[in-house]
C-alpha cells in the first residue's frame, strides 16, 4: 500500500512485519530471543520496550539483517526474510548514535546512501528537499554536524531514513543521548512524523514513559520473553502478570501480599493482618479457586489516599502506614511509606501533608485492585472488574 502524507510527497511502500515464533540463540548457548510472536500492520507504529538484556534490541536488529534468525520465521510484508541481506531488506534505521560524517553538510549526509544507491541527482534533491522541509532542517543544509544542535543533529539522522523511502523505519533508542527537555521535544516529533507519513515504525527503547507515550501498541519484553502486546492504556489497566504490571506506570505500581480468606464475605488479608479487604462480586467469583491461597495484590500509587482527605472512592480501607519520604512535585505528591513492611508510593493532590516519620492512614479504593497469583505471577483478575489471562 502506499503511505500517502498529508500536504507532502509519499514516502514509500508500507509493509506489515510479522515474527513467527523467532528465537535468537548465540554460539555461546545464550538464548537471547525465546520464540517472539510479533504482528506489525501496516502503518502501524509498535513500540519494543523493557530493562537492559531483554532482548529488544536484538529483535530489532533481527528485523533489520544485522542479526541472524536462528529459529522461526520473520516476514516482511509478504516476503520472508531470514536468509535476505539487509541491503535489500527496503528498511532504514537510526540508532542511538547519529553517526554523522563530520567533514559533510546536512545536504551530503542525507543524499550520502542514495549517490551510494546511484539515485539520479534530480530524485535525490526531490527527497532530501522533502525530508528536511518535514524535519524542520531546510536551513541548516549546508552546515556541518558540529555546528548542529543535539535536536538538529538527531533530525538529520531520522531524515537519512526517510530520504530512502523504506517499507519500515528502525529505531534503536535513538533519545537516549539527548538531555531531559529535547527527549520530550523529540518524541512528540517522531510521533507526528509518524502520524504525517503514514509510515510502519518499529521504536526500541528501556524507557516505559516513551513507551506508554508514543506507540500504538507496546511490546513489553523481559529475559527473551514477549510478556504482553497490547494497546498503551490495555498494558495499564489490564496487565497480564506481575512483570508488566510492575514496569509500566511511573511511579510502579504497589504489589502487597496476602492471601484469600473464606467467610461469609470473601477477604483479601495482609500477610501480617494488618488489615483485611473485602472482595467486591466482580473479584468473588475469579479468586474462588483461591481460598486460602498465596496471591498479590497490585493497587496503583493514584489509587491510594490519605485518609480523611476530600475525594475519596465510594469504597475503601484504611491501612496504618509510616511515612518514609515525601516527593512535593508542585500539581501532586509521592508519599513514599511502609506498610506492615511492605513499601508503598502514593500518588495524592497537594494538600495538608504529613511530615517524615509520621504514622498516617493510607485509604486504598477497594475496586481498583489487581491480583495476581503468587506462583505463576499470571493475573487473576484486573482492576476489580475484569477476569482475564487465566
Amino acid at each position: 500500500m502506499i503511505a500517502v502524507q498529508r500536504g507532502c510527497s509519499r514516502v514509500g511502500i508500507v509493509a506489515s512485519v510479522t515474527l513467527d515464533k523467532v528465537r535468537k540463540v548465540y554460539d555461546n548457548g545464550f538464548v537471547a530471543v525465546h520464540g517472539a510472536d510479533i504482528d506489525v500492520v501496516d502503518g502501524e507504529f509498535v513500540v519494543l520496550v523493557g530493562p537492559s538484556g531483554c532482548g529488544k534490541s536484538t529483535t530489532l536488529r533481527m528485523i533489520a539483517g544485522l542479526e541472524s534468525v536462528t529459529d522461526g520465521q520473520l516476514s516482511i510484508g509478504e516476503r520472508v526474510v531470514n536468509k535476505v541481506p539487509a541491503k535489500d531488506r527496503d528498511i532504514a534505521m537510526v540508532f542511538q548514535n547519529y553517526a554523522l560524517y563530520p567533514h559533510m553538510s546536512v545536504y551530503d549526509n542525507l543524499a550520502f546512501g542514495l549517490r551510494r544507491q546511484r539515485v539520479p541527482k534530480d530524485e535525490i534533491r526531490r527527497r532530501v528537499d522533502n525530508a528536511s522541509e518535514i524535519l524542520g532542517i531546510d536551513g541548516v543544509l549546508d552546515r556541518k554536524p558540529k555546528q548542529l544542535s543535539g535536536g538538529q543533529s538527531q533530525r538529520v539522522a531520522v531524515g537519512r531514513a526517510i530520504v530512502r523511502e523504506p517499507e519500515v523505519f528502525l529505531f534503536d533508542e535513538p533519545l537516549s543521548n539527548l538531555d531531559a527537555k529535547l527527549r520530550v521535544q523529540m518524541r512528540t516529533e517522531i510521533t507526528s512524523l509518524h502520524r504525517r507519513l503514514g509510515a510502519t515504525m518499529i521504536y526500541v527503547t528501556h524507557d516505559q514513559v516513551e513507551a506508554m507515550t508514543m506507540g500504538d501498541r507496546i511490546v513489553v519484553m523481559h529475559n527473551g520473553h514477549v510478556q504482553q502486546t497490547d494497546a498503551p492504556l490495555a498494558l495499564y489497566n489490564r496487565p497480564a502478570n506481575l512483570f508488566v504490571a510492575g514496569f509500566i506506570g511511573s511511579p510502579a505500581m504497589n504489589f502487597i501480599h496476602g492471601e484469600i480468606r473464606r467467610g461469609e464475605t470473601p477477604t483479601f488479608r495482609e500477610r501480617t493482618g494488618a488489615f483485611e479487604v473485602p472482595l467486591v462480586p466482580a473479584q468473588r467469583g475469579a479468586l474462588e479457586a483461591y481460598h486460602d491461597k498465596r496471591v498479590v495484590v497490585g493497587v496503583r500509587p493514584e489509587d491510594l489516599y490519605v485518609a480523611g482527605g476530600r475525594h475519596l472512592p465510594d469504597r475503601v480501607v484504611e491501612a496504618t502506614a509510616g511515612v518514609d519520604q515525601l516527593e512535593p512535585m508542585g500539581n501532586e505528591t509521592f508519599i513514599y511509606a511502609t506498610v506492615a513492611g511492605q513499601p508503598v508510593i502514593a500518588r495524592v493532590q497537594p494538600q495538608v501533608l504529613p511530615q517524615v516519620g509520621e504514622t498516617i492512614r493510607l485509604a486504598i479504593d477497594i475496586e481498583k485492585l489487581h491480583f495476581f497469583d503468587k506462583d505463576s505471577e499470571d493475573v487473576i483478575v484486573n482492576h476489580g472488574q475484569e477476569a482475564a489471562y487465566q
